[in-house]
């Protein structure tokens, strides 16, 4: 497959999830085995995972189609690809390529499943990318996807933008452009979906506690809970180009409001996302 990179998930963003895989992971657990749940994947099915990451949803899927199964993991970061590579089983039904499902050439109708954990929202055409995904689904075929509601119902990004509002004015966002929260819009997602040739669609909420951040220690918890929001989301691009003064402030605020949160090996937040499902139409 041939990729066509966006954003800088080859770049900074790509070193940044892999470094903090593993408290990503757990951030994101909850809303990868709801949309799992969701998609049903039956034992001899074939999944594309679509911006797979470090790959534990798609090793989760492949425990679904089993061995007569099969589950192809594409992402545009070659970091991620890497490490999801490096943690496959022996034997498990899983490929990982480094591919951008919006643009790659697909084997046309192989797959029973098109899914997603929170990869489909930096789509810089949408309809587009999942006509073109579309195509490679069998006849009948089924999409499922978890994508983020708006940014004031979670959390990870509401409380520390909160926490910096007097110190920092980010630059106003473009609720359409492609980010993690292009998707907040159900009637646009359904719109989306729809002229991409999908029917049968739901778009239900999913809300859970969301484990920010792990620390043996509560004080461990928050020092990583800080760590992580420094390095990935909105307050790492806020900060970034920030003098010190303004980036300690910043980091003494965004703890004082991790710290009035509960947990004790992680900071307990709010996540709020819509769980997506439908069908290739005209079957």
């Amino acid at each position: 497959m041939t990729t066509a990179p966006t954003h800088d998930w080859d770049g900074t963003s790509g070193e940044n999830w892999v470094v903090h895989q593993l408290r990503l992971d757990l951030m994101l657990e909850d809303f990868g085995a709801a949309t799992i749940a969701a998609a049903n994947a039956q034992p001899g099915e074939h999944v594309l995972d679509i911006g797979c990451g470090a790959g534990a949803t798609s090793l989760a899927l492949a425990e679904s189609v089993g061995s007569t199964g099969h589950v192809l993991g594409v992402d545009i970061s070659s970091q991620l690809i890497a490490r999801a590579r490096s943690a496959k089983p022996d034997g498990a039904p899983v490929t990982f390529d480094l591919a951008d499902a919006a643009r790659a050439p697909l084997p046309g109708q192989a797959f029973d499943l098109l899914f997603s954990r929170f990869g489909v929202m930096f789509f810089d055409d949408p309809v587009a990318a999942f006509a073109h995904m579309r195509a490679a689904l069998k006849p009948g075929g089924r999409v499922a996807f978890v994508c983020w509601r708006s940014a004031r119902e979670n959390d990870w990004v509401r409380l520390p933008m909160a926490a910096i509002s007097d110190l920092v004015t980010p630059a106003p966002a473009d609720p359409l452009a492609p980010g993690p929260f292009a998707f907040a819009d159900r009637n646009r997602v359904s719109d989306i979906l729809a002229t991409a040739g999908f029917d049968d669609i739901g778009i239900a909420p999913f809300d859970t506690t969301i484990s920010y951040g792990y620390g043996k220690t509560r004080a461990e918890a928050v020092d990583d809970a800080l760590a992580l929001a420094f390095a990935v989301g909105p307050l790492s691009r806020a900060l970034a180009s920030q003098p010190d003064d303004i980036r300690a402030k910043a980091a003494a605020a965004v703890r004082a409001a991790f710290s009035a949160q509960p947990g004790e090996t992680s900071v307990l937040i709010d996540g709020a996302a819509w769980i997506v499902t439908a069908r290739s139409r005209g079957v």
